[in-house]
């Protein structure tokens, strides 16, 4: 299959290509030319699969023409060695609880899968020692460079914004060693983001180093997401609750959602989605007015959502063909502030007894607040309430249980390397790697 560049100035891409460049040419995100409809007869039985075999069936559906099919399906079932449960929480609201795999968050399928799939390709062309660059927020870095760590021919490098994530996240992608280096940015999540993309767009950088992206820009790292929205679905429908099912989404960068609608297109039955925001409101912003305005990023508790120019909104305009209105018929918005966080996040654990992570906790009040009659909501629950502990105990008075493996990140070794948010700064760095 051919990838296209959303700003449409770039060449056709393959796979292969679009994977180990990450960003096109022209600064675009790259989309497959064709999204396949999957056949009636794989949702019939979709309940009765496991979650590998069903999430082989949708990678086959992306990946089958440029993967070898015992290679993918060795990728996709090494990637998915834990479960993805939806559990009830609320009369009828329901949480996807993405964070049991190895760093307790969403991103460790995506990127997991993604480092199995770049090794794939660099194996194809000789083992050339690909450098991959990522900007998180929070749980990027965390996923990213476990699921790369140890992976030969693969050298990482996590940009991170200094003071701004939590000290266990940062403990997931600092204490590593290896193959894995953690920049810890001057500035915010954006400039971290810029550097990233900068980087791509340098001719002697890139003459220097072969460089490639792990952040949701990287279709390996968004695509596979994509497993968790028909493994909900096959779920909810074993459940007998899949009718008029709501899936909503706490969205930072916008891959994870991308992800759900992508699997939309491919057929799964979702009747709409919600973009549940925290302060960081541009995209809520887009569906009230029809258009667009990056912004400076907001510090907020759910600090993994702090973005101000989401990079993935351009596949979804992309996606939709530019309409406003189809876009705001099949996605809604919601928005919430630190202070709403945290009432939501004490009445739920009141009322439910169940701990909310202030990012999954904009996605429960979003459908407390937007389900309509007769429709069942489903939100991710995208970390694991003790990758924000101090947070989540003040407003909760819980203790939450730290995971031994959690705890054994802590117990490391920081090791960072301090850096400006000026490009020539870290470009510097990069030419004496």
């Amino acid at each position: 299959m051919q990838y296209y560049s959303t700003n449409k100035q770039a060449p056709l891409a393959s796979l292969h290509k679009a994977v180990v460049k990450g960003l096109a040419e022209d600064r675009g995100l790259y989309m497959p030319e064709q999204i396949k409809t999957l056949p009636q007869d794989f949702f019939d039985h979709i309940q009765d699969m496991s979650f590998q075999d069903l999430s082989y069936v949708v990678a086959d559906a992306f990946f089958g023409e440029d993967v070898e099919a015992e290679a993918l399906r060795n990728i996709v079932y090494d990637t998915l060695s834990f479960e993805t449960p939806v559990v009830q929480v609320k009369d009828n609201i329901y949480a996807l609880e993405l964070f049991h795999g190895p760093t307790l968050a969403f991103k460790d399928v995506g990127a997991r899968f993604m480092a199995r799939l770049l090794q794939y390709f660099i194996r194809q062309e000789g083992n050339e020692q690909v450098n991959v660059l990522v900007a998180t927020s929070g749980d990027t870095g965390s996923a990213v460079a476990n699921g790369f760590l140890g992976v030969d021919g693969i050298h990482v490098y996590v940009l991170y914004p200094k003071g701004k994530v939590s000290k266990i996240q940062e403990s997931q992608f600092t204490t590593l060693g290896q193959n894995i280096t953690a920049i810890e940015v001057d500035g915010v999540f954006d400039d971290c983001q810029a550097l990233v993309k900068n980087a791509f767009m340098d001719e002697e950088l890139n003459r220097h180093m072969k460089l490639t992206s792990a952040n949701s820009i990287n279709v390996a790292r968004f695509l596979p997401q994509a497993f968790y929205y028909f493994n909900a679905y096959a779920q909810m429908k074993k459940m007998g609750r899949a009718d008029n099912m709501v899936m909503c989404v706490p969205s930072g960068n916008f891959g994870n959602i991308t992800a759900a609608l992508f699997g939309h297109r491919m057929g799964l039955p979702i009747k709409r989605f919600i973009a549940a925001n925290n302060a960081n409101d541009i995209f809520y912003q887009y569906l009230q007015t029809g258009e667009y305005h990056p912004q400076p990023s907001k510090q907020t508790l759910a600090n993994a959502m702090d973005v101000g120019d989401p990079s993935n909104f351009a596949r979804i305009y992309d996606l939709y063909g530019g309409s406003h209105a189809t876009v705001t018929s099949l996605i809604d918005g919601a928005t919430y502030s630190d202070e709403q966080i945290r009432e939501t996040m004490l009445a739920c654990y009141q009322q439910t007894g169940y701990i909310l992570d202030p990012h999954g906790t904009c996605g429960y009040r979003a459908l407390q607040e937007g389900l309509m009659e007769g429709e069942c909501g489903v939100f991710c629950e995208t970390a694991h309430p003790a990758k924000f502990k101090e947070t989540v105990d003040d407003i909760t008075h819980a203790d939450v249980t730290i995971p031994e493996r959690l705890a054994a990140f802590m117990r490391g070794k920081k090791e960072s390397v301090p850096m400006t948010k000026t490009f020539q700064d870290f470009k510097d760095y990069l030419l004496k790697e």
